[in-house]
């Protein structure tokens, strides 16, 4: 199907939202950007982006200013909390050297998007909120303004509360992990070098790697508690909460801790993957169509995986319909897979017992020693799939 003439209107200017649109664009679809911000910016911090997403970027023609704007992450080291060192290196320029794993700011991220999207020629247009998506035909979107916007077809990529998602699917019951977690980004006057560490306690766990050329550190902190926190990444909390959770903490980490001041609190909720992703000619991708927790570190690049197979169905198929089935048949497996391993991730960094514990960080120690490769590789389903070559 060609695309020339096409229209397109995407919700949300959030990576997803705005991978999608250079990838239509290029295929010669009329598209545009519709923000409910009034400007385009992006709460949080650092994201890691992982080989699979990595490629995406490259098909778009930003791995130049990707690489400019990102680090890349050299090892990954499991470490206890305490004063017992590391547990597990995983060297991932000795073992994954033809792979690229990177730290990026997510507002860097959103930049070098938006920036290519103008460049692009397309329009982005803030101070939209939709209040309802019509999937008729035409499919509309009935804006809180009042105003009503028609297309050919209309994607909503404006995350996990998205209208869009709601006239598809009803309303979802997500249940509360038992878990919050903490977001703060510090400067990086310690000199942590170019990794990932994740330091894991009872019921809890730090993860901290470097952003912005060193200059920041991204602190990600973890709790499980019978409370529950607000699902917004722009509720606050007092940063001595997140340091009296994390106060027998090592030395490495309390330092980094001890330089936070106002960071974002978060309760962790699971949510179903969407069982429809599409209606007419409506459709979702990324946390619309599959929010997922953050343990895999897989949330942005499986947005940039949709938005690279949303462009690339409907380009091929005779008709949008066609096009958005092969779209939900090709990605919904895939992110069912993946949001499992991040549900399942968490508990292995949370063990409780003195003794399991200890058990599982020497099997850990072992396998780092005599099968390091075995270690890096085991989650190559995710990091060498790549959307660009058809996988």
């Amino acid at each position: 199907m060609q695309l020339n003439g096409i229209k397109i209107v995407i919700v949300g200017a959030g990576i997803g939202g705005l991978a999608a649109a250079l990838a239509l664009k290029a295929r010669g679809a009329d598209v545009s950007v519709l923000e409910q911000a009034e400007a385009i910016t992006e709460v949080g911090a650092g994201i890691q982006v992982s080989p699979n997403g990595a490629a995406v970027l490259t098909a778009l023609g930003l791995q130049k200013e990707f690489e400019a704007a990102s680090i890349r992450c050299r090892a990954v080291v499991l470490a206890d909390y305490n004063r017992r060192g590391e547990v597990l290196r995983l060297d991932l320029m000795r073992h994954a050297h033809d792979l690229r794993f990177a730290f990026v700011h997510r507002a860097d991220m959103i930049d070098l998007l938006a920036d290519a999207v103008r460049q692009a020629g397309i329009n982005i247009r803030l101070l939209q909120k939709v209040d309802s998506v019509e999937p008729g035909s035409p499919p509309t979107l009935r804006m809180t303004s009042g105003a009503r916007i028609s297309a050919d077809l209309i994607v909503g990529a404006d995350g996990l509360h998205s209208p869009a998602r709601k006239a598809l699917n009803g309303s979802s019951n997500p249940f509360f992990t038992g878990q919050v977690a903490w977001r703060a980004t510090v400067p990086n006057d310690i000199g942590l070098a170019d990794e990932a560490r994740v330091f894991m306690a009872p019921g809890r766990h730090l993860v901290c790697y470097p952003l912005r050329n060193g200059s920041l550190v991204n602190l990600v902190a973890v709790q499980e508690r019978r409370d529950w926190a607000a699902e917004s990444w722009s509720h606050s909390d007092d940063a001595d909460n997140l340091r009296a959770a994390f106060s027998d903490f090592s030395d490495l980490p309390m330092s980094l801790l001890g330089r936070v001041v106002d960071p974002g609190l978060w309760g962790l909720f699971r949510h179903p993957v969407a069982s429809c992703w599409h209606k007419g000619r409506v459709t979702i991708l990324g946390d619309a169509a599959h929010p997922t927790l953050p343990f895999m570190a897989q949330g942005a690049n499986m947005a940039l995986e949709d938005a690279w197979v949303l462009a690339e169905e409907l380009a091929r198929a005779p008709g949008i319909e066609i096009a958005l089935d092969a779209y939900q048949n090709r990605r919904r497996p895939r992110v069912e897979r993946v949001v499992a391993a991040a549900n399942g991730n968490a508990w292995k960094y949370h063990l409780r017992s003195g003794p399991v514990r200890a058990a599982a960080h020497m099997a850990l120690r072992l396998g780092g020693m005599v099968a390091p490769v075995r270690m890096v590789r085991q989650f190559d389903w995710i990091y060498r799939h790549d959307v660009t070559r058809g996988d």
